[in-house]
């Protein structure tokens, strides 16, 4: 049965993420650092070569997949975007630390939410519809091969809720310009919601 790879891509930094600040719907361009480190890293390791690429409608995603993946058609998904922090947007661990509602977000479950935030099971629903939508749109076009540019927690909920063999979120968050290469089916897809990891890339140069 004819398989579909997929390659996740954790965006590059912005000036929020150096500043350590919670950024979800805000819309941040990468920083000049974060540029310049996804430029190393394409002189360090080979990144696949893909017949489309996914983006998450942010700046940093777009800008990421520009740079990663020059000159291919990049098709935006709107529901690959970054969970929605509610009052905890723009602020750090050091303002929020001390907050009743931070604590009671950080105890984490699957209803828990961000005052006037996202849930976990409404970000895994939405993270849903982007995938089907992604690999109905690689199958319905005969595409075997695309790339997924996206934020690092939306990475992180994709692997561990729709991934085979499961993993614990902790066990695959990933840095910048990297993330995991995956193997779907149709039969896997429309029977179980699922895919198979095959590891992390991108892959150091020979």
């Amino acid at each position: 049965m004819r398989g579909y790879r997929i390659y996740f891509v954790r965006h590059g930094k912005t000036q929020a993420n150096e500043q350590g600040i919670y950024i979800g719907k805000t819309d941040y361009s990468l920083s000049s650092k974060g540029r310049q480190e996804l430029t190393d890293k394409l002189d360090e390791y080979e990144y696949p070569r893909v017949e489309r690429v996914y983006s998450s409608p942010m700046k940093r995603c777009l800008e990421t997949a520009e740079i990663l993946f020059d000159n291919k058609e990049i098709l935006t998904v709107n529901d690959l975007r970054e969970m929605d922090f509610g009052d905890f947007e723009g602020k750090s661990v050091e303002e929020l630390i001390n907050m009743p509602e931070y604590k009671s977000w950080l105890k984490g479950g699957i209803e828990n939410s961000p005052p006037n935030g996202e849930s976990l099971v409404e970000l895994v629903s939405r993270l849903y519809k982007a995938l089907d939508k992604i690999i109905i749109d690689m199958m319905n076009n005969d595409f075997l091969s695309a790339a997924v540019v996206t934020h690092s927690g939306v990475i992180t909920n994709i692997i561990s809720c729709f991934g085979l063999p499961k993993y614990k979120p902790s066990d695959v968050s990933c840095e910048i310009g990297e993330g995991f290469e995956v193997l779907v089916t149709a039969q896997m897809w429309q029977q179980s919601q699922a895919f198979e990891i095959l590891g992390r890339m991108p892959y150091y140069k020979e």
